[in-house]
């Protein structure tokens, strides 16, 4: 990941390299930077010259030095909401369906930058990713087929080559993955629906692979309009749970008072 620097051979020139590395999105938030002779070696500068450029990322904000521990790439994402309005988003369910409304439009844009962009290394990724999904289909694990979800989601979205979508989606991802904006285990707890979503995510990597870009937007448009019909409906579920529960407890007691 790390290249020579031919030319330079200054601080400057090492920041500017791990900067694109992060802004390219291929250093992720909490990344390990290699050990400093490691690294030093890998970009081709001494290590005085290194450590002045690890200094200068730290006191831009990009990097985090842990005393004994090593240098690790900031939290330079965080969420596209502060805590308050994220507990407010978590209370209010009429929230999630515009959350998914606006990410129907963002992936099915995303998908079709990536059928258009994507290199030979992106495809590679997203097969494997998607290799990993089928893997843990097979076994009947839905919650790493959850996890790998966002994976696949968040693949695309580098795949795309859009330093802007893809720091603001990594962001949304964030959130989705934590369960702000809904369970999503609760839809592959679904045999039937998990069968679906394992089509729907061949569908919009087969649509890339081939360089459809229309087929890749129609596919995750099909796919988040899926979600959004799934998760109605375990909105409508456990809302009779919790109805015939408090009923449930009504004539449990009922029934005790009229015993004694």
């Amino acid at each position: 990941m790390f290249q020579k620097i031919a030319h330079d051979r200054s601080a400057d020139a090492v920041v500017r390299q791990i900067e694109r590395l992060i802004l390219d999105g291929v250093l992720r938030p909490g990344d390990r930077l290699p050990p400093e002779r490691e690294l030093a070696q890998a970009v081709d500068v001494s290590r005085p010259i290194l450590r002045a450029a690890l200094k200068e990322l730290e006191a831009r904000g990009l990097t985090r030095a842990r005393h004994g521990e090593g240098t690790y790439v900031a939290d330079v994402i965080g969420t596209v909401f502060e805590p308050p309005m994220v507990e407010l988003v978590r209370r209010h369910q009429r929230a999630i369906f515009d959350y998914l409304e606006f990410r129907r439009d963002i992936e099915g844009t995303a998908a079709a930058y990536a059928a258009a962009r994507a290199t030979q290394a992106d495809l590679t990724i997203l097969e494997r990713i998607f290799g990993l999904m089928v893997e843990a289909h097979a076994k009947a694990d839905p919650e790493e087929e959850a996890r790998l979800d966002v994976e696949f989601h968040t693949t695309i979205i580098e795949a795309a080559h859009n330093v802007v979508l893809l720091h603001m989606m990594r962001s949304c991802y964030r959130l989705l993955a934590e369960g702000v904006f809904y369970n999503r285990q609760k839809i592959y707890a679904n045999a039937a629906w998990r069968d679906n979503l394992l089509d729907q995510h061949r569908a919009i990597h087969d649509a890339i692979k081939a360089g459809d870009r229309n087929a890749a937007q129609n596919a995750a448009h099909s796919h988040m309009d899926f979600v959004e019909t799934a998760l109605r409906s375990v909105d409508r579920t456990d809302a009779r749970a919790e109805i015939s529960e408090l009923r449930l407890q009504k004539f449990t007691r009922s029934a005790a008072r009229q015993r004694a």
